[in-house]
């Protein structure tokens, strides 16, 4: 393994915006326009719910598909995080991790937003064989700084920790990772930058920490507060609710808010930051996935919600959550260490509005709605729980629950990808409306973990994958926003 583990905020200043196009596309002479239509030979196997009839669904991409430009290409195991970015010459580069790979792609779209290209710039060697999981890309006109893709090293290898990926990087030098160790070491979902109007001279980061304990709920919710640009100077925190009596996030009732401070970390490498948070009271969860902020206002972008995906079992009856939950974090207008924690969905409470989650794992904000997607952990057992992955609708404002869409993997058995029995993953989800410049645009990924192809890795992300699982990239039209 060949790794860079230099801090890399310096470099991501200087890749900015001459790379991609942050202005409006008057600067770009063409007839062609994006015109969204089916590019995959993988139909889309997505069942919209009532009320969401009218929602047009697109496929895009599968691990079966081809691309003109790059014909032996595999879009690879388990598709996960990703960011879009509009180039000066009006097409568009993807960023998406392939979590079971232990990689990253980047996939190139003509300017009608046909894909065209993929290659891989982060391979299995550079990662020690970990799993990317979420990500979040960092652009100058949203967060102050970039371009950036943050990525998060999960399970599988050593690299436990926030990656740091040049969007235009050569897939020549696929070999070569940057990891951020200010932002500390966990089983990282994923690293968020929020809004750059949130803290004008600051920038600050959310990871989330995907740790599994079948005792004590041990996942953090940790933040980095550096000033603009810095990722590599700045101080590391974690989340602790202040009030007695909650030592627990079972201890939290739906709907009621609660005080918060932000702990400091001496502390960086994995095991070390488990015992301080543990030391410190600072709060564990049963496993923090997705993270994201509501776009807007600075208040707005103050607006932090993560998913709880939820771990059952005994031992953590009245500590961590079994089904899921989703929480609400609001920052103090002027220092990031005070908030208030909310959870505004519990899907423990079985006659509530949450009743049926299934594991909520990744999340996606914009001004006005949360979207959740599910990544069931095999336990539906109540009637409410027993679907298929669900992407639900929550709106912020008033907070309706809604389910969008289930995966459907009764026809996809049908049609031979796999059984129905395996369920399938959504992920990735994130609003590409202002990049695409059509209105409700969202890219989706599933990941069919019942779809087996022994040609369904790319030997240019990891030679040695025993991994196996097909992959579908879908573009929604129509949600509102």
């Amino acid at each position: 393994m060949k790794t860079n583990f230099k801090s890399l905020f310096l470099v991501a200043l200087s890749f900015t915006v001459f790379s991609c196009n942050d202005d409006d596309t008057t600067e770009v002479e063409t007839t062609e326009k994006v015109t969204l239509k089916n590019h995959s030979v993988t139909t889309a196997f997505l069942s919209k719910k009532t009320g969401f009839e009218n929602l047009e669904i697109y496929s895009l991409l599968s691990s079966e598909d081809q691309l003109s430009e790059s014909p032996n290409f595999v879009y690879g195991s388990m598709a996960d995080g990703m960011g879009l970015i509009k180039m000066n010459d009006g097409t568009f580069s993807l960023i998406n991790n392939i979590e079971a790979d232990y990689s990253i792609a980047r996939i190139s779209f003509d300017k009608t937003f046909k894909p065209v290209k993929g290659e891989y710039i982060l391979n299995a060697a550079a990662t020690a064989n970990t799993a990317q999981c979420s990500g979040s890309l960092i652009m100058p006109d949203e967060h102050g700084f970039g371009p950036l893709f943050l990525s998060g090293g999960e399970w599988g290898g050593a690299s436990k920790g926030v990656f740091a990926l040049d969007p235009f990087k050569n897939a020549e030098d696929a070999e070569l990772a940057t990891i951020l160790p200010a932002l500390g070491q966990w089983s990282t979902e994923n690293a968020v930058v929020i809004g750059k109007d949130a803290y004008p001279s600051k920038t600050v980061v959310f990871i989330g920490d995907d740790t599994s304990d079948d005792t004590t709920p041990s996942g953090q919710l940790a933040m980095y507060v550096g000033n603009r640009g810095d990722l590599a100077g700045g101080s590391l925190y974690g989340l602790k609710v202040t009030q007695s009596g909650i030592d627990y996030e079972m201890d939290m009732q739906e709907g009621v808010t609660y005080p918060v401070e932000f702990v400091q970390y001496t502390e960086r490498t994995l095991n070390e930051l488990e015992q301080e948070s543990r030391d410190k009271g600072i709060m564990g969860f049963s496993r923090v996935e997705d993270i994201d902020y509501r776009k807007g206002s600075a208040g707005a972008n103050r607006e932090i919600y993560f998913a709880v995906t939820g771990r059952k079992s005994t031992a953590l009856t009245g500590k961590g959550s079994f089904y899921g939950r989703i929480y609400k974090v609001i920052l103090d207008a002027n220092n990031p260490t005070v908030a208030t924690i909310t959870c505004v969905l519990d899907g423990d409470k079985l006659s509530g509005v949450a009743r049926q989650f299934h594991s909520p794992d990744n999340i996606v904000v914009t001004k006005d709605y949360a979207y959740i997607m599910e990544d069931p952990n095999g336990y539906p057992d109540t009637a409410d729980k027993t679907h298929f992955s669900y992407l639900y609708q929550y709106n912020l404002n008033t907070g309706a629950l809604k389910v969008v869409l289930e995966c459907d993997q009764t026809n996809a058995e049908i049609a031979g990808l796999g059984s129905a029995s395996s369920l399938w993953e959504l992920t990735g989800m994130i609003d590409v409306s202002d990049i695409i410049g059509v209105e409700g645009s969202f890219l989706i990924c599933t990941q069919n973990h019942s779809w087996h192809n022994a040609a369904f890795t790319d030997p240019n992300a990891n030679p040695n994958s025993d991994s196996d699982r097909g992959s579908q990239l879908y573009l929604i039209k129509g949600l509102e926003r």
